[in-house]
């Protein structure tokens, strides 16, 4: 699903964000990149949403090498991928659905089908009475659960998520995770950076651990 290849990013100012690492990511897979703050987690997100391009290497996606698309066909790429932020970014003056809808809208679904796949998203993660409720009405980690459904309703393929459980305390923390892993069941792959390792340490899955732009560990996933 993910392929680096000797990735390597060095920005103008001479700062390097990553030094030539390479692994891969198998499709429907879930795995957690960490590391300190300034490790490179987020410099390689950005690179595989092709919001950066790589200095040297080779960056696969689907088979797709992204460190040669063309800017045409990023759109394009990008439908293929769900992201959430740890800030959630919802619209505050629309609606839960209007928030999970938004992506559908932007696609130009027919208006029954963006219902249908908005019900099904919010259903998913708990939260289907929401649906007519404004975000500044729910809690934090509701609020956090209509970013991921808003992130999944176009059935993307991977599902990116950058440092999502930040801004919770342990036990909201636990269940977001938990929502992660039921929607990785269904077959989508999940990349996950984060610097909670007590938190990942607990969910068993496969961990990358980058420092100063290098990776230092990979740990398989522990049966």
């Amino acid at each position: 699903m993910i392929r680096f290849e000797q990735v390597g990013k060095r920005y103008a100012n001479g700062h390097v964000g990553l030094h030539e690492i390479s692994f891969r990511a198998h499709r429907g897979e879930i795995l957690f990149v960490t590391g300190h703050s300034g490790a490179g987690k987020s410099t390689l997100l950005r690179l595989i949403l092709a919001m950066e391009r790589p200095t040297s290497g080779k960056l696969l996606l689907g088979g797709q090498d992204v460190s040669r698309i063309s800017t045409a066909q990023i759109p394009f790429l990008r439908r293929q991928i769900g992201v959430v932020f740890q800030n959630h970014q919802l619209l505050n003056d629309r609606t839960v659905f209007e928030n999970v809808a938004l992506p559908m809208q932007i696609l130009g679904l027919p208006k029954a089908e963006i219902a249908r796949r908005v019900e099904a998203a919010l259903d998913r993660v708990s939260l289907k009475e929401k649906a007519q409720d404004l975000p500044s009405d729910l809690s934090t980690g509701q609020q956090q659960r209509v970013g991921i459904a808003r992130a999944v309703v176009h059935r993307p393929a991977l599902l990116l998520a950058d440092e999502p459980t930040g801004n919770l305390d342990p036990r909201l923390a636990s269940e977001i995770m938990g929502v992660f892993e039921d929607i990785n069941r269904l077959g989508t792959t999940v990349l996950i950076a984060s610097h909670d390792l007590a938190l990942i340490a607990r969910m068993r899955h496969r961990m990358i651990t980058l420092q100063r732009g290098r990776i230092i560990a990979d740990r398989e996933e522990e049966a």
